[in-house]
């Protein structure tokens, strides 16, 4: 049988009101030379009913709940294509995506992983502007190094990488159970070149269970620093074990900086501190919205802190 030159890999987890436009628009890429391959992490909605009647349209692979990032290594260890495409089972491709994402591999072949924009929709509508705003390509490495692993990162089903690449950074930690992506793009940078497309070539669902929103309560936010310290550990344990000489610094992630200053109040010299290190913050290359998210941030931090405490309530 000949070897296809993508496998999209798509993870579902009881999406069974999604997981059907998923696969439908991975069916329907102009670039026909590929395999569709789905890892049902033990649903226990309707989603098995939706995928199998697909039939021989994809192969199934069912298994117990293990988490993204099993699901994601399982899919990988049955695929046979030179190309890995990930797509969440919430989300969906225009019909290009993969003949644009062959002609950024074939451009260069020092790129291991390429990457585009996509838009966020709520209810069939477009909301907000496609993300990542900023796009990176090349050695992102140094770049990486000085933001503690931030930078204006794609989402799973944004994510391509070539199966050499793969080899080479073996398989997503299964600690990753959620946001696996995280993986992708604070690993693979150490390792090989990226490539960021322009084009919005595909959509990212808003709904309730999302990670992606328009503003963060307490509980995200705790959720996201967390998240953050568990992809640091991470990413060093890795370059450790590749004798990489850099390491990640969390005093270097100014996002959870923020966060944690958002959570647990900061006095207006820490404001000031914070607002001097946004303007330089190496994560956001371009400087307009260094400047931009920095004032941003600093200001809601100062009115967050400027209003007077809610009274308890009478015991």
């Amino acid at each position: 049988m000949a070897r296809p030159t993508f496998s999209v890999i798509i993870n579902n987890f009881n999406y069974g009101r999604f997981v059907g436009e998923a696969v439908a628009s991975a069916l329907a890429q102009t670039e026909t030379d590929r395999e569709i391959i789905v890892v049902d992490d033990g649903s226990t909605d309707e989603s098995r009913d939706v995928l199998r009647r697909f039939d021989s349209q994809i192969r199934l692979i069912l298994r117990s709940n293990g988490g993204q990032a099993a699901a994601l290594n399982e899919g990988v260890r049955a695929s046979r294509g030179t190309v890995l495409c990930f797509l969440d089972a919430d989300d969906g491709w225009h019909p290009q995506k993969l003949a644009s994402i062959a002609a950024a591999f074939r451009a260069k072949s020092r790129t291991g992983l390429v990457y585009h924009r996509l838009q966020p929709m709520r209810d069939g509508k477009p909301a907000l502007r496609p993300v990542p705003r900023t796009l990176c390509s090349g050695d992102l490495s140094r770049r990486l190094a000085r933001s503690a692993g931030w930078w204006p990162f794609p989402m799973t089903s944004a994510i391509s990488v070539r199966r050499a690449t793969w080899d080479l950074a073996g398989d997503i930690p299964e600690s990753f159970r959620l946001s696996a992506d995280a993986w992708l793009t604070g690993a693979y940078p150490f390792v090989c070149d990226v490539a960021g497309l322009q084009a919005s070539l595909g959509f990212y669902r808003l709904h309730r269970n999302g990670w992606y929103r328009d503003s963060d309560d307490a509980a995200m936010l705790r959720r996201r620093t967390r998240h953050w310290e568990a992809s640091v550990e991470a990413v060093n344990g890795f370059l450790a074990g590749r004798h990489s000489p850099y390491r990640l610094n969390l005093s270097d992630h100014l996002p959870h900086r923020l966060a944690m200053a958002q959570l647990d109040g900061i006095d207006m010299g820490g404001q000031l501190s914070l607002l001097r290190d946004g303007l330089s913050f190496a994560g956001e290359p371009n400087a307009l919205r260094r400047l931009r998210d920095a004032l941003r941030a600093v200001w809601r931090l100062h009115h967050a802190n400027a209003r007077p405490a809610t009274p308890r309530a009478a015991e």
